[in-house]
């Protein structure tokens, strides 16, 4: 029989448990259970499966690479069990349906809320989750079933090929400073001029961050040291507004707060574009509340300029 059919949910909350707690004891305990009753199923699981899950130290266990595959997919697993009672419990109190959409600091600041004003006309009843990290994080997310689809930069890193993308637009990117800084008095601004202050950046290895690399690197020039590195719209914000710092934003989102006085786009033309896009799985696309999320996105870029803009 193949061990598959022998799986339960409670195995699955088993073999997680002991992936959080690399330990026996306190799983068990977690778990309501024996230790050798535990102990007992894991190694059946791993003779059923003819590969070992986990490697046993005196210290406790330590996931193979077998084990963290296997994991992986529990964790999927489980991800898209919360869904489900996650919908039918909006259901049940007349909703239309969920989604969870994930946006990067590329998308929060205007894409992703105007589509999710669509979505409420649309689908009054929907319910709907945001979620703001990284696209990497949220890459990873949406790959372990947390999220339905995301809005982010392109990544170089190629996603899991469970996983569909589409691009929205393309898109400059900006040098921003809070509205009174001293740059803004100069007739002028040249590269020499923003190194001589330090920047907010965001981490290295968000998509972003590789835009900026690659504008220094075109530019002939490297990172201003010391400078802050931030993955949050909030603190850069806050940071940039108080302070002369400089920051890097796209375009849409550098003119959304420009509209909003929080900050202005530094007059200084950067090779260097921003591709946003959007991810989902196909699993989660056939829900009525994530495919009506998509075709908003859709249409907020439709309405305001298509793919490639403020160039």
């Amino acid at each position: 029989m193949d061990w598959t059919n022998r799986l339960r949910l409670r195995n699955l909350q088993m073999l997680l448990s002991l992936a959080q707690t690399q330990n026996i004891s306190r799983s068990a305990a977690a778990l309501n259970t024996t230790q050798p009753g535990l102990s007992k199923w894991l190694k059946e699981l791993e003779a059923d499966i003819g590969m070992a899950l986990f490697e046993r130290h005196a210290r406790g266990l330590k996931p193979t690479p077998s084990g963290e595959a296997l994991i992986a997919h529990a964790r999927r697993i489980e991800a898209h069990l919360d869904g489900a009672r996650e919908d039918m419990a909006a259901m049940r109190d007349g909703s239309s349906g969920r989604v969870v959409i994930g946006a990067s600091g590329a998308s929060a600041s205007d894409t992703v809320p105007l589509a999710v004003f669509k979505l409420m006309a649309r689908m009054p009843q929907a319910s709907i989750k945001l979620v703001e990290s990284t696209t990497d994080r949220l890459l990873t997310l949406l790959g372990d079933g947390e999220l339905d689809l995301i809005v982010g930069r392109s990544s170089r890193n190629r996603p899991d090929p469970a996983i569909r993308s589409e691009t929205l637009y393309v898109e400059p990117l900006h040098f921003v400073a809070r509205p009174g800084h001293p740059l803004f008095d100069r007739p002028n601004v040249d590269w020499d001029d923003l190194l001589a202050y330090r920047w907010v950046v965001w981490p290295k290895g968000t998509p972003i961050r590789d835009s900026l690399d690659d504008t220094l690197a075109a530019a002939g020039r490297s990172m201003p040291f010391p400078s802050v590195e931030s993955n949050s719209v909030t603190l850069n914000l806050t940071l940039l507004n108080s302070s002369d710092m400089i920051g890097l934003a796209s375009h849409r989102a550098a003119t959304r707060f420009a509209q909003m006085n929080t900050m202005r786009i530094v007059p200084l033309r950067l090779s260097g574009f921003g591709t946003v896009a959007m991810y989902w799985r196909d699993d989660a696309a056939n829900r009525a509340a994530v495919a009506a999320a998509l075709g908003c996105l859709r249409d907020v870029v439709a309405e305001q300029g298509g793919r490639r803009e403020g160039v």
